[in-house]
Parts: C-alpha cells; structure tokens; sequence
C-alpha cells in the first residue's frame, strides 16, 4: 500500500494574464517553478513522485513550438525527467494553456529531492502570461 511523504507547491502565477514575461533567448529554458520534497520522514521502497503543472503563453502569428522540461535538481542541465513540446499553428490567437504531468519512479534517496520546471520556445515572440503552477507529491511503499 503506498504512503504519502512529502508534497509542494511552486505557484508563480495565480490568474490568466497576471504576468507577462517574454521568452527572450530560443530554444533557451526558463524557471517557472521549482519544489524539495523532503525525504527523511519515514520513506519506504519503491519511491516515486507524481508531477502536475501548467503554463499560459501569447504566442506570435507563427509555427512555433513550446518545449516544458522538468530536472530532478535546480540547473537545465541536471538529469531530465520530463520533457515534452506542443506545436501551435499560424491560427492561434489567444493565450495557449499547456497543462502537463510527469512521473520520477525510484528516484535516488537524499534528505531532499529538487525539482525544477523549465520553460522554453524555438520562436521569438512567445510570453508567458499566467497562470503557471507546478506541484510535486512523493509516495513510496
């Protein structure tokens, strides 16, 4: 049976267009939410984490592609966990939600585990706009 261990929280930005961020450099990640989940209280076997997140971007009158990747640590280089893009096309006009979810199963056991979520376009022009969250929880058996 599993058990809950730790789980937070990383809200950036609560409302639709509460922010307005441009993504400045391509292909170039950007933080838009980072948790520790603390590790020590009572871990079992087999540990896992369950992500969930969003991201709102105004995108240009373009094709362009916007890349969400997760690290287990707080650098674009540390070890990916996740990383997924979704492409728009030419017609779209309003703020683009990208919800997503990720899973780390068996993670290395440290007194906490940092996670981080990135953002990233291959087209200038693209701005973050609200909301962004990204929330963590670990169990483990």
């Amino acid at each position: 049976m599993s058990q809950f261990i730790d789980a937070r929280t990383s809200q950036n930005a609560s409302l639709a267009n509460s922010i307005a961020i441009p993504i400045l450099v391509l292909n170039t990640p950007q933080l838009f939410g980072q948790i520790g989940l603390v590790t020590t209280a009572g871990i079992g076997a087999n540990p896992r984490v369950q992500f969930k997140g969003t991201v709102s971007v105004q995108l240009p009158l373009a094709l362009v592609g916007i890349t969400i990747t997760i690290v287990r640590g707080t650098q674009s280089t540390d070890p990916v966990i996740y990383s997924a893009t979704s492409t728009f096309s030419l017609s779209v006009l309003a703020p683009q939600i990208i919800t997503f979810s990720a899973d780390d199963y068996n993670p290395p056991i440290t007194p906490q585990l940092t996670y981080t979520a990135f953002v990233s376009s291959n087209l200038l022009g693209s701005v973050r706009v609200g909301p962004e969250n990204f929330d963590g929880v670990l169990y483990s058996d």
